[in-house]
């Protein structure tokens, strides 16, 4: 049988997605089986607000066989157990979407389950005080799962805070070490075989072609390859996810630091905080509908807990996703495939998501239009999960403080999402459907935590009688709670193992 394997992979843009699908190529493709050339110019910027993760960032570190002490170090980063949200069911409220468990499970069903029926009898404390992540943050603690038997300390799920420009420039050293060929110039030409329309080069300023058996576009909003070369077109959600802008500014350091991600929802969007080890990432994400530049820019500077270190630049994005991910060959990954809002930090997990689905159905160059749909198939079911989860931030409002916030509570959403609530509200069941991103526990967290809730529970939580069922949830909050104050500050952890060298901006 010939040969026809892909022998030449072009990565088209750097920054955190080119890194990454370039990282990913070295780590399995030897020089020998496959030559990897990312093109990027430095006169090209980067988005870089993508500052935190969710956990299964730690998956694609340890498949690149990355220590995680030393990305922490080298990215000036921090661990993340969760996200705080504030004013988002009204002004005032607070809940925290946190990793890992809540509780333990009980006579085959979920704790929250029998958590939900003592809180309708008022015999339970908020949700948060049952997870050790939730109740970590809170007091900005931190620390590494550790070998402690039945206890919580034994599964901390963690993510992490990064600079991802840092982040970046490390996986390009980890690619360029195993045989990437990066090449500086900007794209002025794409060039498209005459036969079937594939991409066969990019052509350079300088005049330099380069050709390839596969393109991977990671050109950011662009979308050079697969939006402006073979004209796929864009799906725009901007109706039911209606900010479209963003300012963004890092100020100085916080004191304590938290173990978190705190999300702030103003009157016409909101704000991020994101700890690092030498700086803080902050944004106002915002629908120009709803609010002129100057005024998200004021409530952004206004609402600050450090001193500014810059001044706010500006981010123009709609959220959305490709009709397709690969056409032809070429694979969009990153913003080039569509953009999530950065509500649930989702972003970097869908290049990450989107590399691994590629690696399991890696091409021969003779590729068949099952393998790319199947892609497709796979990659539209992830985007729109996802996007009914941010949606349901949205929707789950009662706030009427502002036009933009009246438009949220009332918009039509999915039917996806509708089935999702109206099934919550019956008993508090959540499925979750084949392998979508977010587990039923994230689900509940941000359904409660935004006032739905539900008419009654489920009916199995009745085989325990009340008594026994409040003194278990009396027990893991007495754990959880002792749990807790043997975990050290957030800022000792990092000081004992990772942390990074002074930064200069």
């Amino acid at each position: 049988m010939k040969n026809r394997n892909i022998r030449k992979i072009v990565i088209v843009g750097g920054g955190t997605s080119g890194w990454m699908s370039a990282a990913t190529f070295a780590r399995f493709l030897s020089t020998e089986y496959c030559q990897v050339t990312l093109v990027e110019s430095e006169d090209i910027g980067t988005v870089g607000v993508g500052e935190a993760s969710i956990p299964q960032l730690q998956v694609f570190n340890r498949t690149l066989k990355i220590d995680e002490d030393e990305f922490i170090r080298q990215t000036q980063g921090t661990f993340k157990l969760g996200i705080q949200f504030v004013n988002w069911g009204q002004v005032g409220d607070s809940y925290f979407h946190g990793f890992g468990d809540v509780g333990r499970d009980m006579e085959s069903l979920p704790f929250y389950h029998f958590w939900l029926k003592m809180r309708q009898q008022g015999k339970a404390d908020a949700l948060e005080d049952y997870s050790l992540s939730s109740s970590a943050s809170i007091e900005n603690r931190f620390m590494r799962s550790v070998d402690a038997g039945n206890s919580p300390l034994s599964n901390i799920a963690h993510a992490f805070h990064f600079d991802a420009g840092l982040y970046a420039k490390y996986l390009r050293g980890y690619s360029e070490e195993r045989g990437v060929k990066r090449i500086e110039g900007k794209i002025t030409d794409v060039r498209l075989r005459e036969t079937d329309g594939y991409i066969k080069s990019v052509v350079l300023a300088s005049g330099e072609e380069i050709e390839g058996d596969f393109f991977i576009d990671c050109s950011g909003f662009r979308a050079l390859l697969i939006g402006e070369a073979l004209k796929v077109g864009y799906v725009d959600w901007s109706h039911w996810l209606p900010c479209d802008s963003a300012w963004a500014v890092p100020s100085k350091k916080l004191d304590p630091l938290p173990s978190y991600t705190r999300a702030t929802a103003h009157s016409a969007g909101w704000q991020w905080r994101i700890p690092l080890q030498h700086r803080t990432g902050n944004g106002h994400v915002f629908s120009s509908k709803f609010m002129d530049d100057d005024e998200a820019r004021s409530i952004l500077l206004n609402n600050l807990e450090t001193e500014a270190l810059a001044d706010p630049r500006k981010l123009n994005f709609v959220t959305g996703k490709r009709e397709k991910f690969w056409e032809k060959n070429c694979l969009a990954v990153g913003l080039a495939s569509g953009f999530m809002e950065p509500l649930e930090s989702t972003s970097i997990h869908l290049v990450q998501s989107s590399l691994a689905r590629f690696m399991s159905l890696f091409p021969s160059a003779d590729f068949t239009d099952i393998e790319v749909a199947q892609f497709n198939k796979q990659a539209d079911f992830e985007f729109e999960r996802i996007r009914d989860f941010l949606i349901l931030h949205y929707k789950a409002t009662e706030r009427d403080d502002s036009e933009f916030w009246r438009y949220c509570r009332d918009m039509d959403i999915p039917d996806s999402l509708k089935e999702k609530i109206e099934l919550f509200k019956l008993n508090g069941q959540v499925f979750r459907y084949n392998s979508e991103l977010f587990n039923e526990l994230s689900w509940v967290e941000v359904f409660y935590g935004q006032r739905i809730k539900p008419a009654g529970y489920h009916p199995l939580v009745d085989v325990l009688p009340d008594d026994e069922t409040e003194r278990r949830l009396q027990h893991v909050r007495s754990v959880i709670k002792s749990s807790v104050e043997a975990m050290p500050s957030h800022q000792e952890f990092i000081d004992s193992c990772c942390k990074a060298k002074p930064f200069k901006m």
